[in-house]
């Protein structure tokens, strides 16, 4: 119940683009599955849609149906006139360019999937949903749509080596750049990810958004297994707690190791302990007490305690909601 149309068109009479298809066909490829190879998006791949009626079908096929999430991809050229902005196809004549963002949206906002994610590469697709005509009411963004675009509504939109640059930041994002502890990349995120890669002088993307909980859109693997997640509960019984350490807690410390040693030694419950620890302290969650290194937190006996990102995902677990 997760489908995406992926949409991508060089093959413009008048001005011919070179990156689109290789765009469209790397997102395409990437989101119909998860990082596990699992299945994910129900894709459909359209390449140089030749005219504005192919266009608006595709794309009103796309958000007929009560699915759980329906995406919107484009890459090729956008257009903005005074009444509002358009994604162009190669039929394109004056003062009839191609598909309405307009129009696009009131499909989106009068869908019946749960989740509408609209993903527009192309000049001036920062358009998409901002007042135009109607003081705004025909670009009302209705509960459960989001718009993630290229660039602002009067920038471009550009290529660099053959692939779009916003695209190409999109695509690192949903390798896992964009992927929270648990592996998931919610459009916030990926948004977050694009937005702190490109600098205040290049073009800048928009979000959009008017939804209650951010969709999963892929899922990667997780920078620490779930359960080790799950353990800052044990470990941890209250947010304000310190886990006391010792040198049991280092597994070189063994007689069976030649180096200097300090009772007690390596106990092996303890050394496991301490890995998962050590593993939370690398991703953010946990820090050592009074040390430097969770290595002479143990060896002298210190402690570790949660950050503040380590007291969110404790939260969550006690939760129950990881």
């Amino acid at each position: 119940m997760r489908k995406a149309l992926v949409v991508g068109i060089n093959n413009y009479p008048s001005e011919p683009l070179d990156g689109c298809i290789n765009d469209a066909t790397s997102f395409s490829s990437i989101i119909e599955k998860n990082g596990d190879g699992s299945p994910n998006f129900d894709v459909r791949l359209c390449e140089d849609v030749s005219t504005k009626s192919e266009l608006k079908q595709l794309i009103h096929e796309l958000f007929h149906g009560e699915s759980d999430t329906a995406i919107f991809y484009f890459s090729g050229h956008g257009y903005l006139d005074d009444v509002g902005g358009y994604i162009v196809t190669p039929d394109m004549e004056p003062h009839d360019v191609g598909v309405s963002m307009d129009e696009i949206l009131t499909m989106a906002n009068n869908s019946k999937a749960k989740d509408k994610i609209i993903i527009l590469d192309c000049c001036h697709s920062g358009a998409f949903g901002t007042p135009t005509v109607n003081g705004g009411r025909a670009t009302q963004i209705e509960e459960g749509v989001t718009i993630l675009t290229a660039s602002r509504e009067y920038e471009y939109s550009y290529e660099v080596n053959g692939q779009g640059v916003f695209t190409a930041l999109l695509l690192d994002a949903l390798r896992g750049g964009a992927a929270d502890l648990r592996g998931h990349i919610t459009p916030g995120s990926i948004y977050s990810y694009i937005d702190q890669a490109l600098g205040p002088w290049d073009q800048r993307p928009v979000f959009k958004t008017n939804i209650s909980k951010f969709t999963s859109l892929r899922t990667v693997t997780s920078q620490v297994p779930m359960e080790t997640i799950r353990n800052l509960v044990n470990y941890f019984p209250s947010p304000e707690y310190e886990f006391k350490l010792d040198p049991s807690f280092e597994y070189t410390n063994s007689p069976d190791i030649e180096h200097k040693t300090l009772e007690p030694y390596a106990i092996d419950e303890n050394v496991s302990m301490f890995k998962d620890l050590q593993k939370l302290e690398g991703v953010g969650l946990v820090v050592p007490v009074e040390e430097d290194h969770m290595y002479f937190a143990a060896m002298n006996s210190k402690s570790c305690k949660l950050t503040a990102l380590g007291y969110h995902y404790w939260r969550l677990v006690t939760d129950g909601r990881i």
